[in-house]
């Protein structure tokens, strides 16, 4: 009797680790504890990666990519793919805000999906109208027409170098967008003249870069800068006041200056300030109170700060005139202007950067060019002297958070050198 209890109890034991061991194998497994049960990558089975373009899987179908030419339109292009002329006009009937037939243009590309099987039916047409924008033809089933775009991923990135000859080379010389010039001669546009750029001068930035997939699609913006010029460090610090992203520099200085640099964009000085100067016509010396931008017939000319417009008109030997009061001390006139911008006459208001007109010859002059002169409580003087005084500088409440990101930036930029 005592032999047969003992045969059954060690039955009964034998059923429950059995049970247990069941348990456990059929048990949904937590990632979390994934490990613990001694699993390893070796022992899973790995999932391939599915790889999308423009949403569809590229692994199921064949593609064929094409370019639209010249005086080609949708119906050619579909056509050539033998879809019926049913479908084709179901697709020129969406709504113009999803896919507009008629705007396809030449240049752009698109690309053709057809299953991967000896059918060769075509199942996705793809239209792209730019890097980002693409329109999407599901051609199987029942026609589905949707408008979408490409993920763009900003990517920062760094550069600095030296100037041997032109801020655009020097850019390019170190692997660098040479579009960034034009960025950063708007960061620094009161601060930097960069028509007189010197050999050994230095920048160093931080930008961002726009890419789809792999491929890069162009310059975002420059999210920080310096600049050494002729010996002065500039820095361009990003810092958000009053919900506004500006630039200061290491002092806590707005970049932003009450007047530009210069009113235009010029070729060369051609002439300066100057109490006794030999007159080019009349072959007399006398004073030159302004100073002259060579610059081509035509090229915009802009208000170096807001004001109000006290003359527009032809005036003698100073031919077509722009004069502005800026406050009560300074006022600035703009000569020899072939003519006016729309608008810009006596007692309207201008803001810095407006356009007030354009670069001529008119009055008494040699050639296009602008005389540009500022008067200080009335009194002339050189315009390329005045130091502007910077606008909107960090608050008090918010030097403790500026100086935080101020000392990141440089200590950024501390290690910024050399090619990038």
């Amino acid at each position: 009797m005592k032999k047969y209890s003992l045969i059954i109890l060690a039955s009964i034991l034998l059923l429950t680790a059995l049970s247990i061991i069941l348990y456990r194998k059929y048990q949904p497994v937590d990632y979390d504890d994934y490990y613990s049960l001694e699993h390893s990558f070796e022992d899973s089975v790995l999932i391939p990666e599915i790889i999308l373009d423009y949403g569809i899987p590229v692994d199921s179908f064949r593609i064929e990519e094409g370019t639209v030419r010249r005086n080609q339109n949708l119906s050619h292009i579909l056509s050539a793919f033998n879809i019926s002329n049913q479908v084709i006009h179901q697709i020129a009937n969406a709504p113009r805000e999803i896919f507009d037939a008629r705007r396809i243009r030449a240049g752009s590309t698109y690309k053709m999906f057809f299953s991967n099987d000896s059918s060769n039916i075509p199942k996705y047409f793809v239209y792209k109208h730019d890097p980002v924008q693409f329109v999407r033809i599901k051609l199987y089933d029942t026609l589905l027409i949707e408008r979408d775009a490409k993920e763009v991923t900003r990517v920062l990135k760094a550069a600095s170098g030296q100037i041997n000859s032109s801020l655009w080379n020097a850019l390019a010389g170190n692997h660098a967008p040479p579009a960034l010039a034009m960025d950063l001669a708007d960061i620094y546009q009161w601060t930097v003249d960069f028509f007189a750029l010197a050999k050994g001068d230095e920048f160093r930035l931080y930008y961002y870069e726009n890419f789809i997939d792999s491929t890069s699609v162009g310059v975002d913006k420059i999210k920080a800068a310096y600049f050494q010029h002729q010996g002065r460090e500039l820095y361009a610090i990003p810092f958000e006041q009053d919900s506004v992203l500006s630039f200061f520099d290491q002092d806590g200085n707005s970049l932003r200056r009450a007047f530009l640099r210069a009113p235009l964009r010029y070729s060369r000085i051609s002439s300066g300030f100057s109490h006794s100067r030999l007159h080019p016509i009349h072959r007399v010396h006398r004073p030159h109170h302004g100073v002259d931008y060579a610059a081509p017939t035509g090229t915009p000319v802009y208000a170096i700060g807001d004001g109000r417009v006290l003359q527009a008109n032809y005036s003698g030997g100073n031919g077509n005139m722009v004069r502005i009061r800026h406050n009560s001390v300074y006022t600035t006139g703009y000569l020899h202007l072939r003519n006016f911008a729309p608008g810009i006459r006596p007692n309207v208001w201008v803001s810095q950067g407006d356009l007030i007109g354009y670069v001529g010859a008119t009055g008494t002059a040699t050639g296009p060019h602008l005389c540009f002169r500022v008067w200080r409580n009335g009194q002339p003087v050189n315009p390329l002297a005045i130091e502007s005084p910077p606008v909107e500088p960090v608050s008090e409440e918010n030097i403790e958070a500026f100086n935080r990101e101020r000392d990141r930036w440089l200590e950024e930029f501390s290690s910024l050198t050399g090619n990038q």
